[in-house]
């Protein structure tokens, strides 16, 4: 079954406690367990160097609140998207999170992973 075929259910199963797991590590300036759920691809593209000098200036990446809300799904070729509501201990307002999530070697990777 394609990932683009499972039910919403389905798909917040998996992408829930994916996108809890990088809000963790991004609070926790984590690398090793942020990207552990990471696309071969998405790897490539994650610099540890790059990404620790995010986590260090960022007070967005650091200061997450654990309690994102769900706004929908968008599914188009082999990927889905989950969108977020995410807000933060330390700045006001509200975020976008991007979380995009594919089949790779018959298992559910993480291709994408922004938050706006």
């Amino acid at each position: 079954m394609s990932i683009v075929e499972k039910t919403d259910e389905e798909i917040l199963a998996i992408a829930n406690p994916m996108w809890n797991d990088l809000v963790k590590h991004s609070n926790n300036k984590n690398y090793g367990a942020f990207t552990r759920d990471f696309s071969e691809e998405m790897l490539r593209g994650a610099n540890e160097i790059e990404m620790g000098k995010q986590f260090a200036r960022s007070k967005l990446t650091r200061g997450l609140n654990s309690d994102p809300e769900f706004l929908g799904i968008i599914r188009r070729g082999d990927y889905v998207t989950v969108l977020y509501k995410q807000t933060n201990k330390n700045i006001s307002g509200e975020y976008l999170g991007r979380l995009v999530l594919g089949y790779e070697d018959k298992e559910i990777k993480i291709f994408g992973a922004t938050i706006f």
